[in-house]
């Protein structure tokens, strides 16, 4: 008897708004890892290059930049190499766009699953979270090959200490990411048009982020103010900051932004623990 006690599980129907089991999650860790493995090797199967393609992207993105927004245009870089500025940039903006984009289709993408069996939705946009991550150390790793030759060569002065936030930047970006992707997902359950807005909508994000510019650029004016209320840009400037020496690491913006991102984290959890009890029924 004491047996069967220890291994009784008791199901209820969850109708509230703070259904919300957070201990559930952990305890499916390991189909978090699983999720994490199967989109990794979904995205590269049957490739010519395979895990290649998390490379040639960005520096073909970072030297298409270069060449529009650092020769043509001739935007300023605050003096610090063309290549490293833009690369910088989008190093951290890709991995806050693939946290978005991929988690904004967790109850479209994974409706056949869904519906099979049971299993804390929330693991299906932390695993893409995570899958992103993957990508992002790939993409970090060819940033510090270039970084490193700038810093021997003495093109850039970092600042040191600086390089310990990283670790602050990406659980942040992934937690921002996270939040507004899991509240557009359980918007177009409903709204499937909405789906088409993302795309577009994350590509705008990108020029009102200091991604292929410096927010010096842009002075201390309200425009200035503005850009950097985006809970993005402050992550974009402090990575210069700590890699490259320009940039800005600024704790009024961070505050804010952290505040912006709890916030989008707290109701994008609630939102979409509501819409996944009922979202078969829409989807």
């Amino acid at each position: 008897m004491e047996q069967e006690h220890k291994y009784h599980t008791h199901l209820e129907p969850k109708n509230g708004w703070f259904d919300i089991d957070l201990k559930e999650v952990w305890r499916y860790r390991d189909l978090v890892w699983l999720f994490t493995k199967r989109s990794f090797v979904v995205r590269y199967k049957q490739t010519i290059l395979g895990p290649l393609w998390a490379i040639i992207q960005p520096l073909m993105t970072t030297l298409i930049h270069t060449l529009v927004f650092g020769g043509i245009a001739g935007i300023s870089t605050d003096g610090v190499p063309l290549v490293l500025f833009y690369m910088a940039g989008n190093t951290i903006w890709s991995f806050f766009a693939a946290c978005l984009n991929g988690t904004a289709t967790t109850f479209t993408g994974n409706a056949g699953v869904f519906g099979k069996v049971y299993f804390p939705r929330l693991v299906s946009p932390i695993s893409t979270v995570l899958f992103s991550m993957i990508d992002f150390f790939i993409q970090l790793a060819m940033f510090l090959i270039f970084w490193i030759y700038y810093v021997v060569t003495k093109q850039v002065d970092p600042n040191y200490l600086g390089i310990l936030m990283l670790p602050v930047i990406m659980v942040y970006l992934g937690l921002l990411g996270l939040g507004f992707g899991i509240i557009i997902s359980s918007m177009t359950t409903k709204y499937r048009d909405l789906t088409m807005l993302v795309t577009f909508g994350v590509q705008l994000w990108m020029y009102i982020t200091p991604v292929v510019y410096p927010a010096s650029s842009l002075g201390n004016g309200g425009l200035y103010k503005l850009v950097m209320l985006n809970p993005v840009s402050c992550a974009v400037e402090t990575f210069r900051w700590a890699f490259l020496g320009s940039g800005e690491f600024e704790p009024l913006y961070w505050g804010i932004s952290a505040v912006v991102m709890a916030a989008v984290v707290f109701f994008g959890v609630i939102i979409f623990s509501k819409v996944e009890k009922t979202f078969m029924d829409t989807v």
